[in-house]
């Protein structure tokens, strides 16, 4: 089945405490932010509710809450929500940011609940060893029980080294703190075959096996125009998330309750996701930055598939700047990405070797050469 567009399965079940030990809630900002750039306090209040009632049940719950830049624009007197320049918003998610950390640790506290929190950066969760600290630091805080309040930095982060959308954010925390599900509370209530807004024929879509199978159904605007997301930044994160092995919901945040109600009435979106993959393979799945393409011939993509490593004669051709270790994708003749691995060469000297036997590479080199361009224990199928 690619997608199911006429089950009525509970989409909510697979979010429960029995079923889903550690979960991620993403809250966006026209939710949880009006439109003066005011919290909605008591919303927020009993979202926090539902978190508790979560935690009691023996959930441990991670939140990635939006709103910060909205905030502090407010706060600063900033025009177009503190979006109108990149030192604008870093300057109202500076300001923001402490003023929304606050709220959450006051509400969480008034249920005997400690917050914390944690600003990360796109490298944060791309480079390896970074990685590996953030997630260290997630698992341990979910332990003690702690609720993380995790937002992107803002007020560091450029263009070029931000993830763009708490959504693909949230699935990327997600795959570092080894959750088995995430929630997207949003201005939608999941997706459709169509835009609703300006197609009443449009349907709600309950169930979606495979991600590629929906790609094309999603559009790039948020409906309250305050966020930076939309619902191609939501695929993107099912993508992300059901690699990790973490199932993703998205589902309606309007109304007071809104986890409860997402509970009771499974209404939403459910992308599945297969069995869990090995956590360095849903890491290299879930990237969103490579440093360069390997492109590999038809006999090459049979064999990545069948689970061997890839050989420099079974490339064609080496794109970018990459330094041994540095992630790559790998893709097939007609340029769709097959793989994503470590290097084991530089660019230079992949390029070097692309396309010659094994018994060539050393008088190529001057060195005694690897067995692979990217070996099978560092690379990961898509």
């Amino acid at each position: 089945m690619v997608a199911d567009l006429t089950a009525s399965a509970d989409a909510a079940a697979p979010f429960a405490p029995a079923a889903c030990p550690r979960l991620v809630v993403k809250v966006g900002s026209a939710l949880l932010v009006d439109p003066a750039g005011a919290v909605r306090r008591d919303w927020l209040a009993s979202l926090v509710a539902d978190i508790a009632a979560r935690v009691t049940a023996g959930q441990q719950v991670a939140v990635v809450s939006s709103g910060a830049i909205a905030l502090g624009a407010r706060r600063l007197g900033l025009a177009k929500g503190g979006r109108a320049s990149l030192e604008d918003a870093q300057a109202a998610a500076a300001t923001g940011q402490i003023a929304l950390a606050g709220v959450w640790a006051g509400l969480l506290h008034d249920h005997g609940l400690t917050a914390a929190q944690m600003l990360l950066t796109l490298d944060d969760l791309e480079e390896r060893r970074r990685y590996l600290n953030a997630a260290a630091t997630l698992d341990r805080l979910l332990k003690l029980g702690v609720v993380p309040i995790i937002n992107e930095n803002d007020s560091v982060a450029t263009e070029e080294i931000r993830f763009g959308d708490n959504d693909r954010l949230a699935a990327r925390v997600a795959g570092a703190a080894m959750a088995q599900g995430v929630i997207l509370l949003s201005d939608v209530d999941g997706l459709y075959t169509a835009n609703p807004a300006t197609d009443p024929a449009a349907t709600l879509i309950p169930r979606v096996e495979h991600v590629a199978s929906v790609e094309h159904m999603a559009d790039r605007h948020s409906a309250s125009g305050m966020g930076s997301g939309g619902m191609v930044a939501k695929v993107e994160a099912a993508r992300i998330a059901v690699a990790a092995g973490a199932h993703l919901a998205i589902a309606s945040g309007h109304g007071d309750h809104a986890l409860a109600r997402f509970a009771e009435s499974g209404r939403g979106t459910l992308f599945v996701a297969p069995s869990g993959a090995p956590a360095r393979k849903a890491w290299l799945r879930g990237g969103l930055t490579a440093r360069g393409t390997i492109q590999v011939d038809a006999g090459a993509c049979d064999a990545l598939r069948s689970g061997r490593s890839l050989l420099a004669a079974g490339a064609t051709r080496v794109e970018g700047r990459f330094a041994r270790g540095d992630l790559v994708v790998l893709s097939g003749p007609d340029g769709r990405p097959v793989a994503r691995g470590l290097a084991e060469y530089g660019d230079a000297d992949a390029a070097l070797i692309v396309g010659r036997r094994s018994d060539e590479h050393e008088a190529l080199l001057g060195y005694a050469p690897r067995s692979a361009l990217v070996h099978r224990n560092h690379m990961a199928l898509l």
